[in-house]
């Protein structure tokens, strides 16, 4: 990831902390003051987003770092550390509102929250679209994975802001439970954002790979008239980038020279189309 890039996707990180710090801080007190667990559980929500975002923006940062004595391929898999990180946060934040709107739906307390809180929870949910929007642009403009991902939660909290309007709305015709069953699914919500942050997180750490991503890389290798065969390729994640171990075998006649040239023009091909950071290739020669 070049310079520019790293910019871009900091002022992406910057934008929905600084949303969700305001919107956070507004739907907590409203929340409260209106009497809405809608409201107060989409604010809880919103605020492990600012910990979400400020991990995405630590992690493009301290993933920048040159790689150094300890970390010889450089310092990628920061921002997955910190995803995983802010996962833990969020399902902690998760199961306390899916346990307190559980009580008040089964309680004795339902009450009708104020009608002010609908209205924050919509204006909420027009802020966070225009967020998802503009990140969203951002994200392939910059081509950063990590941008990518945190426009997605934007749109969803954008959703989860709606569904708190509907609660709300529900329980101003008497619907009362209508409002806590909102906050459940918030809470619920919650929770299935970060079992998916930190199923995502773990792949990365053990070194999963896609494996149809894998085998159109190995038929592209396989393109290069040089190459007879390739018999084995492995790839792994390092944070948001990739490298790969490649085995191929070529005509046992050709030189050291021409053998390098040809490792040369595959890693160039591969991280032009399909941005590989490293490839180390392995060269064998082909016996009939």
């Amino acid at each position: 990831m070049n310079q520019p890039n790293i910019k871009g996707g900091e002022k992406g990180a910057w934008i929905s902390i600084f949303a969700y710090l305001f919107l956070s801080a507004t739907k907590l007190l409203i929340g409260h003051i209106g009497d809405s667990d809608a409201l107060w559980a989409d604010g809880l929500n919103n605020s492990t987003d600012i910990v979400a975002s400020i991990a995405i923006l630590i992690g493009l940062r301290i993933s920048q770092k040159p790689p150094d004595h300890n970390h010889r391929y450089g310092h990628y898999r920061a921002e997955t550390i910190a995803s995983l990180l802010a996962a833990f946060i969020m399902v902690a934040v998760g199961l306390q509102v899916i346990f307190a709107t559980v009580g008040n739906m089964f309680g004795d307390n339902a009450t009708k929250p104020d009608l002010l809180t609908a209205w924050t929870a919509i204006a909420s949910a027009i802020i966070m679209y225009i967020v998802y929007r503009y990140n969203l642009s951002l994200s392939r403009k910059v081509n950063s994975s990590a941008l990518y991902a945190a426009s997605q939660d934007n749109r969803s909290d954008a959703l989860v802001s709606i569904g708190a309007f509907i609660g709300i709305i529900g329980a101003q015709f008497g619907i009362y439970w209508l409002d806590p069953l909102a906050g459940l699914i918030v809470g619920l919500i919650i929770c299935k954002t970060a079992w998916g942050i930190f199923k995502e997180s773990t792949l990365s750490l053990t070194d999963a790979f896609d494996e149809e991503r894998l085998q159109k890389i190995k038929q592209e290798i396989k393109t290069f008239p040089e190459v007879k065969i390739v018999p084995d390729i492995k790839g792994r994640a390092l944070g948001n980038q990739s490298v790969l171990d490649v085995t191929i075998k070529v005509d046992p006649n050709l030189t050291v020279i021409q053998s390098h040239d040809i490792t040369v023009r595959i890693e160039k091909k591969l991280a032009n189309e399909y941005g590989i950071l490293y490839t180390h290739i392995h060269i064998e020669p082909y016996i009939n």
